[in-house]
């Protein structure tokens, strides 16, 4: 029998037999927060686009080059043993079989895909998208997790109709996951029961543990840039603290 790889590995934790026990997968921004939170015991890790850029000097939302982001992203691999998906925002206006062989060389094991256009600040035509994402899965073939992020919640969106009409287009194009994220919380186990793929919820601070989204039927759980923006305020703090004026 072959030896999993960690992208088996890594889809097999969407297997869950408790709700109440989703996958939790902290957002790391480099070597040293990868490192903590693996040594803390988490079976995965994620980066955050908006956290690496920062970390790099640059804005979120595609601004990034995407040479320097993969460069950053590899060295957040190599440092822990655990599998890693990476947030890759709209692709970089990379060709899907670039952007795969570019995953795939930095050692991801699955990636997050926007369905935002950064160019124009809008939702991109979801079925195009799809058609995109589906030569992004028919490349990658099995060897990454692809999580398709929906992002009409970002626009003002309130109801469930948009959202599962883009992700009913992904799944069929072949993505594992979906994500919608910012959906309000009381709409998830709806968005949850329309899809035959695992959901990613954003855990945002003051909301639902992951204990409760879970049972609201979330899969798994991740933190955006909510971890390195805490990270950042705890870094303000020591740093007042070194004058004495804290």
């Amino acid at each position: 029998m072959a030896t999993p790889t960690r992208t088996d590995v890594f889809r097999d934790l969407h297997e869950r037999t408790d709700p109440a026990d989703p996958l939790v997968i902290p957002n790391v921004w480099d070597a040293v927060s990868a490192r903590v939170f693996a040594e803390a015991g988490y079976a995965a890790l994620a980066s955050s686009s908006a956290a690496v850029a920062a970390v790099l000097g640059y804005r979120d939302g595609g601004d990034t080059p995407a040479g320097e982001m993969f460069d950053a992203l590899a060295r957040i691999v190599r440092a822990v043993d655990v599998p890693v998906t990476v947030d890759v925002e709209d692709g970089y206006g990379l060709a899907p079989e670039e952007l795969v062989e570019r995953l795939l060389a930095a050692g991801a094991v699955g990636c997050n895909l926007e369905d935002t256009d950064h160019r124009t600040g809008t939702l991109k035509d979801a079925r195009a998208h799809a058609d995109w994402l589906a030569e992004v899965t028919a490349a990658a073939g099995g060897r990454l997790v692809v999580n398709a992020r929906v992002d009409c919640y970002l626009y003002g969106d309130q109801g469930t109709e948009q959202a599962i009409g883009r992700a009913l287009l992904y799944t069929e194009a072949g993505v594992d996951v979906v994500y919608p994220i910012l959906a309000p919380v009381a709409l998830l186990p709806e968005l949850a029961g329309a899809v035959a793929v695992p959901l990613n919820a954003l855990h945002r601070s003051g909301g639902p543990d992951p204990a409760e989204l879970g049972r609201l039927g979330v899969t798994r759980v991740t933190f955006g840039d909510g971890l390195h923006q805490r990270a950042t305020a705890a870094l303000r703090d020591i740093a007042r603290s070194l004058t004495g004026n804290g």
